[in-house]
């Protein structure tokens, strides 16, 4: 898939996180904000790379802004900000969530 803009999803309110896709070059580059990056951050950030993966991204630009986030919603925010990013709005694969 292509990115043709940037997307993001998500708010920066507690137990939430922003991502924001954009287009990139070198595979999946993750700059993630969190608290608790110390603790989950690997955990967080394979959750995005993995989702992005299986949406078919694999060149592109992520800044994430975690405030607490748990696995299920860092996963609908990621593919949100993928699917404004392609500009596509199909359902995906539910193997994707």
């Amino acid at each position: 898939m292509e990115i043709k803009t940037t997307g993001v999803a998500g708010t920066l309110e507690s137990s939430d996180i922003q991502i924001m896709v954009s287009k990139g070059n070198n595979g999946i580059e993750i700059d993630l904000d969190s608290e608790v990056k110390k603790a989950y951050g690997d955990e967080i950030e394979k959750v995005i790379t993995d989702t992005l993966t299986k949406y078919g991204l694999t060149d592109c630009k992520v800044k994430a802004t975690d405030k607490g986030a748990l696995d299920c919603v860092i996963k609908a925010r990621t593919l949100a900000a993928a699917q404004r990013a392609t500009e596509t709005s199909e359902k995906p694969d539910l193997e994707v969530l």
